[in-house]
Formats: structure tokens, C-alpha cells, sequence
């Protein structure tokens, strides 16, 4: 490529004033990103845990119940594992019944939130911390799992309250981390490699609550 011709005012001389507020300007601007780094990373010294408010949600009107420890790990996403993904699940079995295997430690897995037939939304894990649900370490660093109480065979069980309640958690999780809202960043657990999982199964409605997601995205909060 060509050199370009400096512009007019390439040779003037910069004064010693200059020099002196850009410095300044300079060693201010990486005193305050060290400040910020170590305000990341302080919490990461052993023996150090960062502070967290028991019974906080990340979803507005959601309801803490919290999940076993062992389902799940600590972590301070999106800043040291990107969050792009939303990942849909089914229970396969009762609201109850996966509340109860997610406080279970011997079960070894668990979504961050779970939605019921009639529209709760519960959350177990903080949006900030890895839950133990794709089957694949990659995805459950970079996403947000949420359940869906049913069965993927009855197509019952797969409500208008739950579709719309679904929708909306989506909606602000892709909002708050700017995920796009398409087929490739949403996605069901039966499209997770190497899972051998085949929720949200062949009645959930990808049409209808991707249109829902979309409608709330652009919605007012």
C-alpha cells in the first residue's frame, strides 16, 4: 500500500503541556484499569470468595430455591466465560421432582432456572455461575439453561403460560448479555454435541416461541 501525506497539522509540535496532561491522562487511565482488574480478580485469591446476596435473582419475579452446590460451579461469567447461548430443557417429570434432583448433590446437574406449567419462573443458580446441565463443558460455560416442567411426549404439558413466562426470562437474558435471538444462540438440549438427551422433543413449539422471544425483546422491561 502507499504512504499517505501526513495531514497539515501532522508536523505541528506538541508543547511540553501536552506532553505532560497526556501523560497524566495516560497513567490515570491505566491506574483506573488496574483498579478495575483487581476488583475482577481480588476474589480469585485463594481462601477469597466473592460476595453474593442470599436469596438474590437475576430474573424479576422469579423465586429463589437454591441448588446443591455440587450441581453446579462458581464463577464470575460474563467476564471469564462469555455467556452467548440459552439452552431449553423439559423435566420429564414434576416442578417438584426437579427441584428436588437439583438440591440433590448426588444428582450432578442442574438448570439455572426452572419454569412450571402455570408460568412460575424459579431460579437455582445465579446467572454468573456454571450450572451442570448440556452434558458438554463448553456449553455449560457460555449458556443459561432453563427447564420446562412436562414431558417431551405430552404435548399438554407444554402451556401458553409457560411458552409466554419462557419467552419473557429468554428475552432479558439475551438482552442482558446482547445474545442474538435466533436459532443458533437458542437452542434445545437434544442440540448439544454429544448429549444423548432429546429434550424439548418433537411438540415444542420453536415457531411460536421464538416469535414470543422476539415480541419480548422489544418490548419494554
Amino acid at each position: 500500500m502507499g504512504q499517505r501525506k501526513a495531514p497539515k497539522d501532522g508536523d505541528r509540535k506538541v508543547g511540553r503541556r501536552a506532553l505532560l496532561i497526556g501523560g497524566t491522562a495516560a497513567a490515570a487511565g491505566t491506574a483506573l484499569l488496574a483498579r478495575d482488574e483487581l476488583a475482577r480478580l481480588w476474589w480469585r485469591t485463594p481462601g477469597v470468595e466473592k460476595p453474593r446476596k442470599e436469596g438474590e435473582v437475576d430474573f424479576a419475579g422469579a423465586r429463589w430455591v437454591a441448588a446443591s452446590d455440587a450441581n453446579w460451579r462458581r464463577a464470575d461469567r460474563p467476564d471469564d466465560f462469555g455467556i452467548d447461548m440459552v439452552i431449553v430443557h423439559v423435566t420429564q417429570g414434576s416442578f417438584d421432582s426437579a427441584v428436588k434432583a437439583f438440591q440433590d448433590p448426588g444428582h450432578r446437574a442442574a438448570t439455572h432456572y426452572i419454569v412450571r406449567q402455570d408460568g412460575h419462573v424459579t431460579q437455582m443458580i445465579r446467572e454468573l455461575d456454571v450450572a451442570y446441565h448440556a452434558g458438554n463443558r463448553d456449553y455449560n460455560e457460555r449458556s443459561v439453561g432453563i427447564e420446562h416442567e412436562g414431558f417431551v411426549d405430552r404435548p399438554q404439558d407444554l402451556t401458553d403460560e409457560m411458552y409466554e413466562a419462557s419467552a419473557r426470562l429468554t428475552a432479558r437474558i439475551c438482552a442482558r448479555y446482547d445474545i442474538p435471538v435466533d436459532r443458533e444462540h437458542i437452542i434445545g438440549h437434544v442440540e448439544v454435541p454429544g448429549t444423548d438427551h432429546t429434550d424439548p422433543g418433537p411438540h415444542w413449539d420453536w415457531d411460536t416461541y421464538m416469535r414470543l422471544v422476539r415480541r419480548a425483546r422489544t418490548s419494554p422491561a
